[in-house]
């Protein structure tokens, strides 16, 4: 386990363009868990995954964890059909009345890596009765004045899929008032010496990790500094080498997680991010935000 001083021995080493040959992955799933508190101290988990293949798009928004608590937007294309709508759901245990606003008529995606989640210009609102539980997107609040206040909420876990080579690039926000940092993961063969992969993680184009023989160091974690909280980073891509159960794509995924933490909590040893565990403390005062990537190789 790497800690926070030997993290810092990276802060003058930069990462620079990548070359042309190294094709960025695609993203292809965004899955968002979102904490909603109502002005009643009523509390709810809202999970909200944007998801693309070659051939269709979704939206699927699920209410804690019951699945019969749901809503799905589909199409048979690369383009939502019902581009704007509503829908009104009714809770099967406690018959809390909640209804899916949308609008994506004028929708705009990051197509540098293909991803199925909207970046501006669109809005996906959630109520419960009167009060606004939920808002994505750009959204003139005069479209619902008739609603009595907003709800709190914060986004508490954030998941991103890439299939392609080893070269994921995204963007992260770690705190309600910190900016978004520009994250690269690459894996390459630099080390020349053993002849081996090597992986490297870049926040705002600086190193903040560099693991040689990653065949061998393929599991670890190691704490970094951003916007003046703690973040641990952890790693594994056991089955980019050693995946021999299931031999598609799909299955040879490394994951990253980019966990916060209070200064005096000690680092997390592992990725252990289960949604069950995040419903039994969903009525804690703060809860740490995650972040995780899940890269599958194509190859």
């Amino acid at each position: 386990m790497r800690d926070f001083a030997s993290c810092s021995s990276y802060s003058n080493t930069y990462c620079f363009p990548q070359n042309s040959s190294n094709t960025l992955s695609t993203q292809n799933n965004v899955t968002c868990l979102y904490r909603v508190i109502l002005s009643n101290k009523k509390q709810f988990l809202i999970t909200v995954s944007w998801s693309k293949t070659n051939v269709s798009q979704s939206l699927y928004i699920q209410f804690d964890d019951n699945p019969s608590n749901s809503f799905k937007l589909s199409a048979n294309s690369r383009i939502f059909k019902k581009k704007k709508g509503s829908k009104a759901i009714e809770f099967d245990d406690d018959h809390t009345k909640v209804e899916v606003f949308w609008d994506l008529c004028e929708a705009r995606y990051n197509h540098n890596m293909s991803s199925p989640e909207p970046i501006d210009k669109y809005y996906v609102v959630v109520t419960f009765g009167s009060e606004l539980g939920l808002i994505l997107g750009d959204i003139d609040e005069t479209k619902f004045k008739n609603c009595n206040g907003i709800a709190k909420f914060s986004l508490i876990s954030r998941q991103e899929h890439f299939l392609g080579n080893t070269h994921y690039s995204t963007k992260a926000k770690f705190c309600d008032d910190g900016s978004k940092h520009d994250i690269l993961i690459s894996c390459h063969h630099h080390d020349h010496a053993h002849n081996s992969p090597v992986l490297s993680v870049c926040i705002d184009k600086k190193m903040v990790l560099r693991v040689k023989r990653l065949q061998w160091n393929f599991r670890g974690n190691q704490s970094i500094y951003l916007d003046g909280l703690f973040v641990d980073l952890m790693w594994d891509v056991h089955d980019w080498f050693f995946n021999t159960t299931n031999s598609s794509s799909s299955s040879c995924c490394g994951v990253f997680m980019f966990r916060t933490r209070s200064g005096l909590e000690s680092s997390r040893l592992w990725l252990e991010e289960d949604k069950a565990k995040l419903l039994m403390h969903k009525n804690q005062d703060k809860v740490e935000f995650s972040f995780i990537i899940y890269a599958c190789k194509s190859t």
